[in-house]
């Protein structure tokens, strides 16, 4: 929870930019990893402050811009919430921050929402995608390379065996890559999200959205349906791991809705390829975090997270087990 002088630098922030009109006030609303949010009410209505305090794809103060900009180019698609205002200097509130839509909710329920996400996916991956963003057309290899550099941010890094684990599957998914890269060459590339657990869903009667998009990339569809998919994101926030029925009505439902005219067999291929590069990107951001947890003075720590970074990095065989 903020203490009472972030939030009044807060109030005098949004007085000195008038981003919303008086009086207002603000209250503490989430936190993740590199972003804390809050939400402002005023005459206007309600809004979500965000202010960012590190950046997944490195960069460093230019991170609250770049997502500004995605939010954006998705404004359209009526999925996720609009923007309104941004200011990229870190100054005065010790990072960027963005003035966005408020959007209530609740979270994504994997027993009954999967239909919900497919076509939440379908809209979003049928956005016109702008010039300026980073591009993964290469998925596997990027995310591969995203991962050794993951994996060895830290020297000194206490997890030894854990990181040999891991380096081997890494191994594992280069191999993989270079068989792999005629699927994705003629793909047509699309906004993704790739960070899409259960939290990062509000699901309402009339408008469920997807929100969290500070590491969206320009990539290939599959990188979101795998990252879905996988037991690392169905896990994060719940604990449930989808059943091979669920797999088909999810990705069923999403071919229907974005893609009717490819071969389901190919949709299919090609998501599982990318659940089991996922899968490494996943375990080397948790190996990485570990040692920010427990290493560094980490501006954001949630006990939560590092309790389900510890789980799966004491089970990393079954973890990759469980897709391939």
């Amino acid at each position: 929870m903020p203490d009472t002088n972030k939030l009044e630098r807060i109030q005098q922030f949004l007085t000195d930019t008038r981003w919303v009109s008086s009086p207002f006030s603000v209250t503490f609303l989430a936190a993740g990893e590199y972003n804390t949010n809050y939400r402002v009410e005023s005459e206007d209505g309600t809004c979500v402050l965000r202010i960012n305090q590190g950046s997944q794809l490195g960069l460093g103060d230019d991170q609250i811009a770049y997502e500004f900009k995605v939010l954006t180019a998705l404004a359209d698609s009526g999925v996720t919430p609009k923007p309104l205002a941004c200011h990229p200097r870190p100054d005065p509130l010790g990072g960027g921050a963005l003035l966005m839509e408020f959007i209530p909710g609740r979270a994504l329920d994997y027993g009954r929402d999967l239909e919900k996400a497919a076509r939440i996916f379908a809209r979003i991956h049928t956005v016109p995608v702008p010039d300026g963003l980073i591009v993964q057309a290469d998925p596997v290899s990027a995310i591969a390379e995203e991962s050794h550099g993951l994996l060895h941010r830290f020297a000194d890094h206490p997890l030894k065996k854990e990181q040999e684990q891991i380096l081997s599957y890494h191994d594992t998914v280069q191999a993989m890559a270079a068989k792999t890269r005629p699927l994705f060459e003629a793909e047509p590339l699309c906004l993704v999200n790739t960070e899409v657990n259960s939290g990062n869903f509000l699901i309402s009667p009339d408008r469920p959205c997807l929100v969290d998009w500070e590491k969206a990339v320009v990539s290939c569809r599959y990188q979101d349906l795998g990252h879905f998919m996988v037991p690392t994101t169905t896990l994060w926030k719940t604990d449930v791991v989808l059943s091979l029925k669920d797999r088909h009505t999810f990705l069923q439902t999403y071919h229907q809705q974005a893609c009717p005219d490819m071969p389901f067999a190919d949709l299919a291929e090609k998501t599982r390829v990318m659940e089991q590069t996922i899968l490494l990107r996943a375990l080397s951001w948790c190996f990485m975090a570990w040692y920010e947890y427990t290493q560094t003075n980490r501006p954001i720590q949630n006990p939560d997270t590092f309790a389900k970074i510890q789980q799966y990095l004491s089970d990393i065989p079954w973890i990759l087990h469980c897709v391939t």
